[in-house]
């Protein structure tokens, strides 16, 4: 019975189980931020292209699609309106570059804790991820982000 309901979800979702969110993190914030960062790879093993168009979480007023520029000798962010994952490829949030920006967080992210996201695609549609709360400073590569 449990195969059968999973196919049937295959057939009726087959976008959604293409798309695959892979450890998904923020860094822990400073009492009293007001923002934070959240970072992941997105991986399409589908045949068609998709496209991150927005994502929302309780523990923020707003979640924005952003990326990270120089302007001259300054990093500035900017606000983009999705991220494209190609078919059969994969698109990485990180760092320094393209990332997910909780504007108006509720309250400091703290380490160890996990934050939900709802992620939603173009076409694959609504996917939950957990977020995990890295130190602060964390760079995501080795152990700066807890694996689970």
């Amino acid at each position: 019975m449990n195969k059968l309901l999973f196919l049937l979800l295959f057939v009726a979702f087959p976008a959604a189980a293409q798309v695959h969110v892979q450890n998904p993190w923020a860094r822990a914030t400073p009492p009293g931020a007001n923002s934070a960062g959240g970072y992941m790879l997105i991986v399409n093993r589908g045949t068609t292209p998709d496209r991150l168009v927005g994502a929302s979480s309780p523990a923020a007023a707003r979640v924005e699609t952003h990326v990270s520029v120089m302007e001259g000798d300054v990093m500035k962010m900017r606000h983009v309106p999705g991220y494209d994952i190609p078919a059969g490829g994969r698109f990485e949030l990180k760092p320094g570059g393209a990332h997910l920006m909780f504007a108006d967080i509720k309250r400091s992210f703290k380490e160890g804790e996990k934050i939900p996201v709802k992620l939603r695609f173009q076409r694959a549609g609504e996917i939950d991820a957990e977020f995990a709360v890295a130190r602060m400073g964390a760079s995501g590569h080795g152990m700066d982000i807890m694996k689970h």
